[in-house]
């Protein structure tokens, strides 16, 4: 008899965003007539800019024909698009990488999900509070995050990020194998400033501590002083891994693109206390799972840093940026307390008279049929918040601020 792996037993039943799905078809069914408006789920709503088009046309007519077909690619990802990334998002940052040190991938999720494959399942967690859900789910999964007790996990050290500490982490006062820190932040759209997060990185030197940081929303940034990649910071290139994504950069949802950064400094240890280089590991972890990016889809990607592809980019990212700003604006305007929208697409808002968040979600999707995604469901510490997305329309976006002006002031 196969056994099963009991920790996904652990597991609620659903996905948050599964379960906000279930709650809006649920109100579609019994008011049919209401136009609903999502500001829930972060997935874009802008088309693909003409470069990366262009790019996926050229690419597939190379799939058409003998001598330009391509079969299974380098798991690690073709030379080209490495390189590109390599010149554009780190070189202009004063950041020396190889290729050999970035992973091509399908988006950020898979990677920040698996990389606790080349890890023991024992190390101990630390997660700012709120989260982005698959930190805690893939450490469910394997038994890392231990026992689900009184609204929060035993084996998970949660670092609250709230309105009373201004949404910067405090570091542990103890020892903490693995940090997950994710800026700019999803869910509260917050920033870290260079001088925090060099306390983070002279903590996971100290501690030899492995940092796992998220930088997917790092092309949102507006203000120069904001690092966009932790390797800005001196000595990172021993002590962390990045994530990056094309998804929110170049609306990439459905296309399926991103890298992971993990420079040869970086290592850990055996039981015995050898040393070993994470790089390696996750490689042959890839090369054993992974099959490699699509060829059309790289394509896609390196066309995102052609002058044409960068201006495009950026029209697009401001468009989203401008709606963070209508709304932000708003929700100020009607009496609510609202973080982020400045460096994210993300509006974090505190709930009203103290408002449990599932309570809030209810009455807004019934009282103005709009969507937003209830802050409990990233971490205890979203409880009495909010998540609001800026990926919208901008009609939907005018719309759904007149629609809550209007139900706020009843």
């Amino acid at each position: 008899m196969a056994l099963i792996n009991e920790h996904y037993l652990k597991l609620s039943n659903n996905y948050l965003f599964a379960d906000i799905a279930k709650k809006v078809n649920a109100y579609k069914a019994t008011h049919p007539k209401a136009r609903v408006i999502s500001l829930g789920i972060g997935d874009v709503t802008r088309p693909l800019v003409p470069a990366v088009i262009e790019a996926m046309h050229k690419a597939v007519d190379e799939m058409a024909t003998k001598a330009t077909f391509r079969g299974y690619g380098p798991e690690r990802g073709y030379d080209f698009l490495r390189e590109a990334i390599i010149k554009n998002d780190f070189l202009p940052r004063g950041i020396h990488l190889d290729p050999s040190e970035i992973f091509v991938n399908d988006g950020a999720k898979s990677d920040t999900g698996n990389i606790g494959d080349i890890v023991r399942w024992d190390n101990s967690i630390g997660m700012t509070d709120p989260i982005y859900p698959v930190y805690i789910d893939s450490n469910v999964m394997c038994g890392r995050a231990g026992v689900f007790e009184n609204g929060s996990w035993s084996n998970v050290n949660y670092m609250p990020c709230t309105s009373e500490n201004g949404f910067v982490p405090q570091i542990p006062d103890h020892r903490v194998d693995m940090i997950y820190l994710c800026y700019p932040n999803n869910p509260t759209g917050t920033v870290l400033h260079k001088e925090e997060l060099r306390k983070w990185v002279n903590y996971a030197l100290r501690n030899d501590t492995l940092i796992l940081f998220d930088a997917a929303y790092e092309a949102y940034i507006q203000d120069e002083d904001i690092p966009h990649s932790i390797y800005e910071i001196k000595g990172a290139r021993k002590v962390a891994i990045e994530f990056r994504s094309y998804s929110k950069t170049a609306g990439f949802t459905g296309v399926r693109c991103g890298y992971t950064v993990i420079p040869k400094e970086l290592s850990a240890t055996t039981l015995d206390g050898t040393r070993i280089e994470l790089n390696h590991l996750w490689d042959r972890r890839q090369s054993t799972k992974f099959n490699g990016t699509s060829y059309i889809s790289q394509r896609a990607a390196e066309a995102i840093y052609s002058p044409e592809g960068k201006q495009q980019i950026k029209e697009v990212i401001d468009y989203y940026m401008t709606n963070a700003s209508i709304m932000h604006r708003a929700l100020t305007n009607m009496g609510l307390e609202v973080f982020g929208g400045k460096n994210a697409p993300y509006l974090w808002v505190k709930t009203p008279n103290g408002m449990e968040s599932w309570k809030f979600f209810e009455q807004l999707l019934y009282g103005a049929s709009i969507v937003c995604t209830p802050g409990v469901g990233f971490g205890p510490s979203g409880e009495g918040y909010i998540r609001l997305t800026a990926f919208g329309e901008r009609e939907d976006c005018e719309e759904a601020m007149r629609r809550m002006a209007e139900w706020m002031a009843k």
